[in-house]
Formats: structure tokens, C-alpha cells, sequence
């Protein structure tokens, strides 16, 4: 009997230590994971630091794609300097490539080399580009996108989403999304635009419902089987580059405080 109470003892003791160990090791895992991605975020972070302190623009366009590349380091900065999850060091990161394809767009426009790929951005090829110039009206102003930088649309949004709905990229008369990426929110009109801006347009594979409905984010195997590809259509339609991001800044439309980030599940406001 006390043989049995004994191997009991060990027995137990050994599945307590053994369980111990494996936590340890979890916690291990845990922590290095979050040491990686700290320093992936910190590298490309580094790497838009030197870009935007040494690159300034040459014209409206490029001198706004700057700005906005500058601010998304600042915001890139400060989020990684208040990480402390893995999921919150790859926002940081995020935003540091944001800024780094607006430094794409900005040596483009100037006839610079735009350097080494650039990974891809979320949600970046759900949200399709921009391929011909249009023009609408909308709440009484002219609103006007466009797939090359001109005198008319100086502001560049390089593809991606925005409150949890996929932005083409391309150059725009102004910033449309700007009151989504402040706030999270869409307004009832934003459909509306979207619809008179994108419909029928080669590159932007989706409807104004599907961009209602938050196609762009979680639903990229269908968004591309619907679309054709919105991709490679866009590419057809014209090279305009591979980026992504939100603008912002003081040089930029949206201010410093946005955090840098993505809006996870962003809805929509109907209030009339």
C-alpha cells in the first residue's frame, strides 16, 4: 500500500513538474515571437526613417506622398514604442510599410528608383486600383480619382483598407476616406460615392454592396473569384505600383493621433 501511495507521489510530482516545463516553454515562445516582430518593426521602420529624412518631393504630389510617408513613421514610431503583443508590433510594422510605399509613389512621380519589392499590405490586393480618370459629383463638390499623380489629384491612397472596407489604390482629388480612417465609422453616403466612383471600373472587382458589406477583409479567395482578379486587371489597366496605407499627418489630411493602425470591423453610420 505505501509502495502504490509512493508511485502515486512520483507519479503526480512528475506530471507537475512535466506540465510546469511546458508552460515555461509556452511563455518562451510567447515572448520570443514578440521579440521577432519588435524587430521586424523596427527594421522597416529604420529603413522609412532614412528615406524620409533624406528624399523631399518636387511637386504638389510627390511633396504630399512624402508628408504622408513621414507620418506614418511617426505613427509607426510610437507604436512600436508601446507594444507589448505580437499582433501590436505588426500594426507598427504595417505602418512603417504604409510609409514606405508612399516613399515608392513619391520617387516614382520624381523619376527615382523605387528601390527593393516591397512586401504586400493588408488587404491590399482585395482592394483593386484605381485604372482610368473619373470625375463625379458628390454633395456638391467634384470628386476626382485618377491612375497617375496629376495637378488635379495630388493625393495618393496606395490600395488597402480602411475601418474594415477596401480603398482602391490611386491618386484622388482629396482624401475621401479621411472621416473613416479618424473615426471607424462610414457614413451611408460613403456607399453612395463609391458606387458613382468605382462602378464598372476595371481593377476595382467589387460592388458598392460588397463594399458595404466589408468585402477586402476576410474574404479574399471570393472577392478574387468575383473580381477576376482585381490585381492583375488593375494591372492591365495601369502600373500605378504596389502600396498601401492611410494618409495622415501634420504634412498629410488626418492629423498624428490615429495610431497608425487598421480599424478592425469598421462599420457603418446611417444617421440621416
Amino acid at each position: 500500500m505505501e509502495a502504490l501511495l509512493l508511485i502515486a507521489i512520483v507519479v503526480g510530482g512528475g506530471v507537475f513538474i512535466a506540465s510546469k516545463m511546458s508552460g515555461n516553454n509556452t511563455k518562451k515562445q510567447e515572448a520570443q515571437k514578440f521579440e521577432d516582430a519588435q524587430a521586424d518593426a523596427r527594421r522597416w521602420i529604420e529603413r522609412l526613417g532614412s528615406q524620409v529624412l533624406t528624399i523631399a518631393g518636387s511637386d504638389a504630389a510627390s511633396t504630399q506622398a512624402v508628408a504622408d510617408a513621414s507620418e506614418r513613421y511617426n505613427a509607426a514610431s510610437s507604436q512600436i514604442s508601446t507594444a507589448q503583443t505580437v499582433r501590436q508590433a505588426e500594426l507598427a510594422r504595417e505602418s512603417a510599410l504604409e510609409g514606405l510605399h508612399y516613399m515608392n509613389a513619391a520617387r516614382e512621380i520624381m523619376g527615382m528608383p523605387a528601390g527593393p519589392e516591397l512586401p504586400p499590405l493588408e488587404g491590399q490586393r482585395n482592394a483593386g486600383r484605381v485604372t482610368e480618370a473619373r470625375t463625379i459629383e458628390q454633395d456638391g463638390r467634384s470628386i476626382t480619382a485618377s491612375p497617375v499623380a496629376t495637378d488635379a489629384t495630388p493625393n495618393y491612397y496606395p490600395g488597402g483598407n480602411v475601418a474594415g472596407r477596401p480603398v482602391p489604390a490611386g491618386w484622388y482629388s482629396e482624401p475621401w476616406w479621411a472621416s473613416a480612417l479618424r473615426t471607424g465609422i462610414w457614413t451611408a453616403g460613403s456607399v453612395f460615392m463609391f458606387s458613382a466612383l468605382f462602378s464598372g471600373m476595371a481593377g476595382v472587382g467589387y460592388s458598392a454592396q460588397a463594399f458595404e458589406s466589408g468585402y477586402g477583409e476576410g474574404y479574399e479567395d471570393g472577392l478574387a473569384d468575383a473580381g477576376g482578379d482585381a490585381g492583375d486587371a488593375g494591372d492591365a489597366g495601369g502600373d500605378m505600383g504596389d502600396a498601401g496605407g492611410d494618409m495622415g499627418g501634420d504634412g498629410g489630411f488626418f492629423g498624428g493621433d490615429d495610431g497608425g493602425g487598421f480599424f478592425d470591423g469598421g462599420g457603418f453610420d446611417f444617421d440621416f
